[in-house]
């Protein structure tokens, strides 16, 4: 995904409407992330397991779920480092013990999709919002463009003075986290959600099972790094779908 060089220093002479919504696109990430997480707890509950509802981790309060780490450090850090550009990060996860599911063949599948499903129904939601908000369609790809970018300036001479085009950003925003998050997690390596999934459609044999887990973040650091650009082209063919919908 292209970024528009930027100098540091140039944070300094953002103007209001940019600082606003960089607050937005930080919240709205953080949020999103929340969700992803609350959705595993909420199925696994439907499934039988209450340890996330005990662990009072069934609610919408970051207090409870933020990660120091994951949902502070690291994502401050990639805004500063990279102009305020891009950003990322994660929670805590939500608990859960398999083994009070129901089904436990298909459980663990299913309470993993949770939180990558939740994620692309609020992306379809917003691209559905955005489709009935009136704007030109060059504007609407003008904001598209901006807010994948982070192209803080330009997007905020968009919004000035148009309540559209400020609700057309922020569900641009909820589209872009969600639609990230989803199909990122869904990649078939521990701790992502897509290990579920493989590992209920591939039985694998639980010392296998172990051993991938506890060098699952490694294998996962590995493949990104050497399949950067299929995986690039795959989340920004899955984001064109979504934005798709809002033209």
């Amino acid at each position: 995904m292209g970024k528009i060089p930027w100098k540091t220093y140039e944070i300094y002479f953002m103007d209001l409407n940019s600082i606003v919504l960089i607050g937005f696109y930080i919240i709205i990430l953080i949020y999103s992330i929340i969700i992803h997480e609350v959705m595993h707890g909420y199925v696994a509950l439907w499934l039988g397991d209450s340890t996330a509802k005990y662990a009072g981790r069934l609610n919408f309060n970051p207090i409870n779920h933020i990660d120091p780490v994951g949902s502070i450090f690291v994502p401050l850090l990639m805004l500063v480092t990279s102009g305020f550009h891009y950003a990322f990060g994660w929670a805590k996860p939500v608990p859960y013990n398999p083994f009070n599911l129901k089904n436990q063949k298909f459980g663990p599948m299913l309470v993993a999709l949770g939180g990558p499903g939740s994620n692309i129904v609020l992306a379809l939601v917003a691209a559905i919002i955005g489709r009935l908000i009136t704007l030109p369609t060059a504007i609407k790809g003008d904001i598209i463009l901006s807010v994948a970018a982070g192209n803080w300036t330009q997007l905020s001479t968009f919004v000035a003075g148009s309540f559209g085009a400020i609700v057309f950003t922020l569900m641009t925003m909820v589209i872009f986290w969600n639609v990230l998050l989803a199909f990122f997690n869904l990649i078939p390596f521990p701790p992502l959600d897509g290990s579920k999934i493989l590992f209920t459609i591939f039985p694998i044999k639980t010392e296998t099972m172990m051993m991938l887990e506890q060098y699952g973040f490694m294998l996962l650091l590995i493949f990104i790094f050497l399949f950067s650009t299929p995986m690039g082209i795959f989340l920004n063919t899955m984001l064109g779908l979504f934005f798709g919908i809002t033209i």
